[in-house]
């Protein structure tokens, strides 16, 4: 075998565009193409074709670097690049790879600006995963990089054995020549590393596949799973490591006015306390004992930097949307103001709480610095952005800082966030040459969340003759993304922060007169992205109160709704097909059912839900819920119906049961018992359709989680007349 020499143009597929079906070189400065991160540590034998495929004598590695918090996002990616490479998915090699622009997320650049992610993800690469973008970024590119992958090996075959390309066929990790040879692709690597990528590709049309879209698709990380094999953060060990913990201020910001850990000293295992960034952390010979120390550790807190309690920060939020002006006004339809002058107008008021993550896993990380450099083992979406703080945090440059990027146990967004691994940096800085495992109680991760925020709204409308004509809708609320990027990048994004009325400005229904503003209220708690974000709560504001305003016109909820989609085809369809999965027409108000229905347009994700409700003597029961979705092409029927039915359980459970209240700076809510989650035998039979109208290939992890909360409400006031403003929705009724 021959010396492996680097491919110079194997970075073909960064910043590549699509002609054709074909794949060739933009031809725009910003297209330049990164560089390939497998290009360093190549040996003898081994070929990085594209910054996604590595072949070397072991065979196929395939680099899915979206990070996976349990949605299948590891799995999706395999699958994309081994239909065009024609490997095995369940059977090759897959790692997350290091952080490297060459992994840039377009997509979410497509979600601030439309149509200029490339751009974006040039200017300012993030190697982020989040907004149900896994898919919509890599859905293309993984196969790109499979397809010239494999075109290229049978260059290398065609060279090896003096054949014409066009003869020859790929299976299973082979080219099978015209003889019916079989020639692994493991033993083309030597002669691929020598020959530039073949680009003239086409890929591979839906008809063709083997295993996207089947029925039978199984998830790459399914026998794990079932098993219990599947290594997590918290999972991981090393010799020579200790065990530590922290407890911060609970008023986010503050500081550590005073503390006396005399009792937390002589407490067993116990080997070191010290003090850190806001709090103080304790480290021992395992992670209980180490808990146990912290909690019996006598601390005074100073005060939090924002408002002491929930009250308090409810005024904030009505001082906002009554004494300033609105920053956001994306739509301003007709006139509103007008059209409301002599009408009878529908006034109404909604409020949603902080809410937090609360994913299984505890927040956690394994690092250890030496001199030289420093490794850290946990599960993140951010792994650019974390290299980057831990090198502040321990003094090493950014190229020596290594991020080892491990499956999560959850995250709905808190691992949006790194708090925690700068803290176990802290730590490990302190302890140099000793692997530090530090993990979070449940209790510090509800009080030291970046919670998704409060909101406040208030509708004005009006009907006429027995239409929706005018909707007036005024939402106030922390900035998400002020908040957020100031903690990953330093500074906010410029510009208004969209996510204050995303899924209520950018809804499709052609209401002649139709304003959505939003408010900026002041930095209070910290807050985050939560699971659909901005939708989370504006699709609860919006659709209740269209609800209420269709109730007013004396028309049917989802025939009202569906007249509004004239203009938007895929959503007239997405509503007529949830209406035809619950067979809406033999619904009737008053025999002992209640249904509600709500639309909303998420990550590009047109999503429809109707809930079911009936009275118990324990309780309002939900009995069934149906949903619909136009995502372009469901890729994974199996994982579709599970994460669209985990989205629609994980909105209504948080609109029955969550809240975070605060008092002294801190949640009262300090753990699963006192924030509770849709139980088992709460959860009704859930029914979900993905459509393919589209041209755009969405995902599905967030959408279905917006609308599912007003659907439930809206039902509750079909069977109950009772119309609830305010969630969670227990503080109003009971449940069964």
């Amino acid at each position: 075998m021959g010396t492996a020499t680097k491919i110079a143009r194997r970075t073909f597929l960064i910043g590549s565009a699509a002609i054709a079906g074909g794949v060739a070189f933009g031809a725009w400065r910003v297209q330049t193409p990164f560089a390939n991160p497998l290009d360093d540590g190549l040996a003898d034998g081994e070929a990085a074709i594209t910054p996604f495929i590595k072949i070397d004598a072991d065979g196929v590695m395939l680099i899915t670097p979206r990070a996976d918090k349990g949605q299948g996002a590891y799995s999706i990616q395999t699958y994309l690049i081994a239909e065009e490479l024609d490997v095995d998915p369940l059977s090759v090699r897959t790692w997350v790879g290091k952080p490297s622009p060459a992994y840039a997320n377009f997509a979410l650049g497509d979600e601030l600006m439309p149509g200029m992610g490339k751009v974006i993800g040039k200017i300012m690469p993030m190697q982020m995963t989040g907004g149900s973008s896994t898919v919509p970024d890599m859905y293309v590119r993984m196969r790109q990089a499979g397809a010239v992958a494999r075109e290229t090996l049978k260059a290398a075959a065609a060279k090896d054995h003096d054949l014409k390309i066009g003869d020859l066929k790929t299976q299973d990790g082979h080219v099978i020549l015209p003889d019916g040879k079989r020639v692994s692709y493991a033993s083309l690597a030597p002669t691929a590393a020598t020959l530039s990528p073949v680009q003239d590709v086409e890929l591979r049309k839906p008809e063709q596949w083997k295993y996207l879209g089947k029925p039978g698709m199984m998830r790459t990380d399914i026998v794990a799973k079932s098993t219990g094999t599947q290594v997590y953060g918290i999972d991981m060990e090393m010799d020579g490591m200790v065990y530590a913990t922290v407890r911060a201020n609970p008023g986010i910001g503050g500081k550590v006015e005073s503390y006396d850990d005399s009792a937390a000293k002589a407490m067993r295992g116990v080997k070191e306390i010290m003090e850190i960034s806001h709090g103080v952390a304790v480290v021992a010979d395992n992670t209980w004992r180490a808990i146990q120390a912290a909690n019996a550790i006598d601390i005074t807190w100073g005060k939090g930097p924002y408002p002491a309690n929930s009250a308090e920060m409810w005024d904030k939020l009505v001082e906002t949307i009554e004494n300033d002006s609105p920053n956001i006004a994306k739509r301003d339809i007709g006139n509103v103001d007008g059209a409301l002058k002599d009408a009878k107008v529908v006034e109404a008021e909604y409020r949603v709480p902080y809410l937090a993550h609360a994913p299984l896993e505890p927040m956690n990380a394994v690092v250890k610095v030496t001199d030289e450099q420093v490794d850290v083992w946990t599960g993140t979406q951010i792994p650019d952005f974390m290299q980057g703080h831990v090198a502040e945090v321990t003094g090493h440059s950014v190229k020596n800082v290594n991020i080892h990027v491990l499956p999560m146990g959850g995250s709905f967004g808190r691992r949006l966030e790194d708090t925690y691994v700068l803290q176990a940096a802290e730590i490990a800085n302190a302890m140099r040459g000793t692997p530090v495992k530090m993990t979070w109680s449940r209790e510090e991760d509800f009080a030291h969340d970046y919670v998704r925020p409060m909101a406040l709204a208030r509708g004005r409308g009006a009907v006429k003759d027995g239409k929706v004509e005018s909707f007036d809708l005024d939402i106030a609320c922390q900035s998400i993304m002020g908040s957020q990027m100031v903690r990953l990048m330093g500074r906010a994004m410029p510009g208004p922060d969209m996510t204050i009325t995303t899924g209520a400005h950018d809804q499709p229904y052609a209401i002649p007169n139709y304003r959505v503003r939003g408010y900026a209220a002041p930095e209070m708690v910290p807050v985050s992205s939560w699971r659909s974000v901005g939708a989370s709560h504006c699709g609860f504001h919006h659709e209740c109160f269209l609800d209420e305003l269709i109730y007013e016109a004396g028309v049917d909820p989802l025939a009202e709704r569906i007249r509004l989609m004239a203009d938007d085809p895929l959503s007239e369809k997405v509503l007529k097909k949830v209406g035809e999965m619950s067979d809406w027409s033999s619904y009737l108000p008053g025999d002992g059912r209640g249904r509600g229905v709500a639309y909303t347009l998420s990550f590009g994700v047109r999503t429809a839900i109707i809930v079911e409700v009936v009275n118990t003597p324990e309780g309002i029961k939900i009995t069934h819920v149906w949903g619909a979705a136009e995502v372009g092409k469901v890729l994974d029927p199996k994982n579709f119906e599970a994460q669209f039915s985990g989205g629609i359980i994980f909105g209504l459970g948080h609109a029955m049961n969550c809240e975070l209240t605060y008092e002294d700076y801190a949640p009262t809510q300090a753990n699963y018992y006192d924030y509770q989650a849709m139980r088992m035998y709460q959860t009704p039979n859930i029914e979900v359709v993905g459509l393919e109208n589209g041209d755009r290939v969405t995902g599905i992890g967030e959408p279905g989680v917006p609308p599912a909360a007003p659907a439930l409400a809206n039902a509750i006031f079909a069977l109950t007349c009772q119309r609830i403003r305010e969630l969670p929705l227990y503080n109003s009724i009971d449940f069964a």
